[in-house]
């Protein structure tokens, strides 16, 4: 099961913050685009260390329009045990593989599941509801670089992230003895695990965890520095460092330990950021970070950007202010790009910039949905300034993951249903 929005327990009332009207017009005018429609309530924006207001696109436009874009989803298989990771190897098979919670990867061959699985630790972890086999990254240079890394919740309960190597001629299993046990994290509660991959365009694993769990982040995860919890974390998973089998890069904004501060943090402020994708266009790193109470939030964290943003929690949820419920404001958060209500979704799936050739009206597109209400949204992403999600579609879907096939063709999966969906348009 996908990342529920929080625990049954007592929950602290929200306040919405007053909005602060922004000196840039395009800002200005995206927040009122969106009080507008009725889907946000007045909140104050940052963005970034800076404190400065949101501004207009980076790019100076973009040819994506969401508004002209609609998306169904097209079924591509059935009959997975739910499934929760989709992920290409990069070696020119066109296999796509697919993560099952229960600790099973699945290969999606030529529209169907081949009959021995990829690999199977399901004896090795622990499963149900939030846990299990959570995320799951080919390295870049796979196949001369044979390793697949995988993020699981292990027999206690903890985030483990391990490597495992294809049996040698056999492409298409993975050799469980194989395992190399890279990073572990304890889990003070059974909820809130991330549990995303993904390599950045230089090579380094980014690992997402979140904030420990329980509700609302009691032990204060998000906004410390001396845990890893609530945190994306980046490593040298190519190079060794004393006591561990990864190396810190050495410009991780904490990456010499000072005052307690781990050095794998490279972003902070999250609580539970469950699904995480690269533009392979740009670089960009996209992440759906699920919110607690009232509001599901998408962050972006551009390329070539210094590690060490702090997108908010627990002081934040969405663009509104959590702890406190008022006066939140710090020019040292960064907002997210967008977010939406509970009325209209409770669980934030991210999902990926569009670069395939099949889907033209999509191109350029960000694409994320909702596990609860099915809805499907896309935005501009080449825009810093805050703005409303467009909805583009409305799937009947239990959501629970985005991923891209070797040439940039878009795939959800619907957990429930345990099928594999092509993601597809049309402009309207």
């Amino acid at each position: 099961m996908v990342p529920h929005p929080g625990p049954t327990a007592a929950r602290p009332r929200q306040r919405r913050v007053r909005l602060v009207l922004v000196a840039l017009v395009v800002a200005a005018s995206a927040v009122l685009v969106a009080l507008a429609a009725g889907r946000l309530s007045p909140a104050v924006r940052f963005d970034g260390p800076t404190g400065k207001p949101s501004g207009p696109s980076r790019s100076g436009g973009s040819a994506f329009d969401p508004r002209r874009v609609a998306v169904t989803l097209e079924p591509v298989v059935g009959g997975l045990a739910l499934p929760l990771a989709i992920a290409n190897a990069g070696d020119g098979s066109r296999r796509i593989f697919v993560a099952e919670q229960g600790g099973r990867i699945e290969i999606i061959r030529d529209g169907r599941i081949v009959a021995t699985p990829f690999l199977d630790i399901g004896a090795e972890i622990t499963t149900g509801g939030e846990r299990g086999l959570l995320g799951l990254a080919f390295h870049p240079g796979y196949p001369a670089d044979p390793r697949v890394f995988v993020d699981y919740t292990d027999a206690n309960g903890d985030t483990q992230v391990s490597s495992f190597v294809a049996i040698r001629g056999d492409p298409d299993r993975l050799d469980p003895a194989t395992e190399t046990r890279i990073l572990h994290v304890a889990q003070p509660y059974p909820n809130h695990n991330g549990g995303a991959l993904a390599f950045d365009p230089g090579g380094m694993l980014l690992v997402s965890l979140g904030d420990g769990g329980s509700g609302g982040d009691p032990h204060g995860n998000g906004q410390s520095l001396r845990t890893l919890l609530g945190k994306i974390l980046r490593i040298d998973v190519d190079h060794a460092d004393a006591g561990h089998p990864y190396r810190i890069p050495a410009d991780n904004p904490y990456a010499d330990g000072a005052d307690g501060r781990r050095p794998e943090i490279w972003l902070w402020g999250l609580r539970n950021p469950w699904r995480m994708s690269f533009d392979r266009a740009t670089g960009d790193l996209w992440i759906g970070d699920v919110g607690q109470n009232l509001w599901e939030e998408i962050d972006v964290q551009r390329a070539g950007a210094a590690g060490g943003t702090n997108f908010g929690w627990n002081r934040m949820e969405g663009t509104h202010c959590f702890v406190p419920p008022q006066g939140c404001e710090d020019a040292t958060l960064t907002a997210p790009v967008t977010d939406y209500g509970h009325d209209l979704g409770c669980t934030v799936i991210g999902g990926g910039v569009y670069r395939g050739s099949a889907q033209r009206a999509l191109v350029g597109g960000y694409v994320f949905g909702d596990y609860c209400s099915g809805r499907i949204w896309a935005i501009d992403p080449a825009s810093d300034a805050y703005r409303a999600p467009v909805e583009v579609g409305s799937s009947g879907r239990s959501l629970s993951t985005f991923g891209e096939d070797e040439a940039g063709e878009l795939y959800a999966a619907d957990i429930n249903g345990g099928a594999i969906l092509r993601v597809t348009a049309t402009t309207r």
